[in-house]
């Protein structure tokens, strides 16, 4: 077993059974023993192997870093396309940040699809759904982008993808499929995402999206535009009220957002819209306001909030990405109880805050929060129209864990 950091050479390679390596590739291929990849790889690379060579097929990052710590010779590792784009290099990188990776890349899929489009691919927001959720590419149609490169799977196809387009109204973009590029039976086509949600593609497909330009979202959503519960005009958070608090939550600088007690959904929703990078779960108790969320998420293009809906205090927390920020908008005059539900899980340093009307809402948001050792920020007074004045409460946790907490 070796001690010294592993070494790795990632080759990426076309999608062509008649590939033919240029001088660099040979020169590696004839100086390494061990050799790693996926049939298709060693279809294409088989000819081309040394005699008396050693093949590993590949099943995991993890199993390939033990047989690297086993072995004395270095691996050569093949890898589809250009392997440090949500490939192989950046894996093996970020699990042994020490070992040795050298790269011979061919183009990425997007790149290929890209250069039979003509399109300029340096202004393209990349994202993958392969083994991935859609937070990548909601946040890229979130902030407007006009190139949007997408690696798909087949549990994210291009006509998944064009339905979640539809659903949440992205109608500014039109799709680019590649299907099997570089092969004989490469194939590329540009439809309406009408036409895309109901096609066939072949399993090996990328995409780009395309839209005239540029269409971030709008700031501030008029409360009067969202469904609500019948008979309870005022149960939304004014948009002031609203962008107020979100602005105190500080979530340019957050990873995930908690609204609890969300209602309409008009929180998370605004949330969502400003702030694309992050991940907001929404707590409700009464069932009918799933219905609302995925209404008004719908209607204003607001993808990717997850809703858990039952009482907050029966909920399994620690199952559900950890907060750095909580919105409080509803508490059930439980509120010093639920503060602590959410400092067992809040991240050190992380923000809540709450909108009061009532005396003593403040008083035991402040009591809660102090008690716990939390730093508490400038009150924001805020009236609009003719509604009760309501202050915007926040406090922060601290980031090295206080000693004991004040009784």
């Amino acid at each position: 077993m070796s001690d010294a950091a592993p070494t790795f050479t990632v080759i990426g390679l076309p999608n062509q059974a008649d590939f033919q390596p240029g001088d660099a590739v040979r020169h590696m291929l004839e100086a390494h023993t061990v050799f790693t990849g996926g049939e298709r790889h060693r279809a294409i690379v088989a000819r081309w192997l040394p005699a008396g060579h050693r093949w590993i097929d590949f099943r995991s990052v993890r199993a390939l870093l033990e047989e690297a710590a086993m072995s004395a010779a270095p691996l050569v590792v093949f890898a589809s396309g250009d392997p440090l784009f949500y490939g192989i290099a950046g894996a093996l990188r970020s699990a042994m940040p020490a070992a040795r990776v050298h790269v011979l890349p061919w183009f990425n899929s997007v790149q290929l699809l890209c250069h039979r489009l003509a399109l300029p691919y340096a202004e393209l927001a990349a994202t993958s759904l392969h083994g991935r959720d859609w937070q990548e590419l909601d946040a890229a149609l979130l902030r407007g982008e006009r190139l949007v490169g997408v690696l798909t799977d087949a549990g994210h196809t291009p006509a998944d993808l064009a339905r979640r387009l539809l659903d949440y109204g992205f109608t500014q973009y039109t799709l680019h499929v590649g299907e099997a590029l570089e092969s004989p039976s490469e194939r590329v086509r540009t439809l309406s995402l009408q036409e895309a949600a109901g096609a066939q593609f072949d399993p090996l497909n990328c995409v780009v999206l395309e839209a005239p330009h540029r269409c971030p979202l709008a700031l501030g959503i008029d409360e009067s535009a969202l469904a609500g519960l019948p008979g309870r005009p005022d149960m939304v958070t004014k948009m002031p009220v609203r962008l107020a608090s979100l602005a105190r939550l500080d979530l340019a600088r957050r990873r995930c957002l908690w609204d609890v007690g969300f209602c309409t959904g008009s929180v998370a929703i605004e949330a969502r819209r400003t702030h694309p990078h992050l991940r907001v779960v929404a707590f409700e108790k009464r069932p009918e306001c799933a219905a609302l969320l995925d209404r008004n998420a719908h209607a204003f293009g607001a993808p990717g909030i997850v809703p858990v809906i039952g009482d907050f205090f029966e909920q399994p927390l620690a199952a559900l990405p950890a907060p750095d920020a909580v919105f409080i908008g509803g508490h059930g005059g439980r509120l010093g109880e639920l503060i602590d539900r959410i400092d067992a899980v809040l991240a050190p340093g992380g923000r809540v805050v709450i909108n009061a009307v009532l005396d003593s809402s403040r008083h035991a948001f402040e009591s809660a929060t102090a008690r716990l050792g939390y730093r508490p920020l400038p009150t924001l007074q805020l009236q609009v129209d003719a509604h009760n004045p309501i202050a915007v409460l926040a406090a922060e946790k601290p980031s090295v864990p206080t000693q004991e907490k004040r009784p």
